[in-house]
């Protein structure tokens, strides 16, 4: 049975151009969840980017959709981009991110 983790695992290749980690390790995946749609289990995943003004948004989106698909059992991905809540390092990136970018 898929789940939010498996789906966020297949996600974690896909760095922020910018910072160069995982936009998993950075919080930007807020949320994501499941329909099944005729026989066919749909993910929809609620991410944010670190900035509204962010240039590659359409490049990590792209990027993110292509990484929840490769999930095994997921037949189609729809991305939700969301600015609310607003992203805060310290509030969604892990501990790891937070060490690589320099914040303690």
């Amino acid at each position: 049975m898929v789940d939010e983790e498996m789906v966020k695992e297949s996600m974690q290749s896909v760095e922020d151009p910018e910072l160069g980690i995982s936009i998993v390790e950075l919080g930007l995946v807020y949320a994501v969840r499941f329909d099944d749609k005729d026989g066919a289990l749909h993910a929809e995943v609620d991410m944010t980017l670190t900035s509204p003004g962010c240039p590659m948004a359409a490049e990590i989106m792209a990027a993110a959709h292509l990484a929840a698909l490769s999930t095994e059992g997921v037949d189609s991905v729809h991305i939700n981009l969301i600015w609310s809540p607003r992203w805060d390092a310290k509030t969604h990136a892990s501990e790891d991110a937070l060490m690589d970018m320099g914040i303690w």
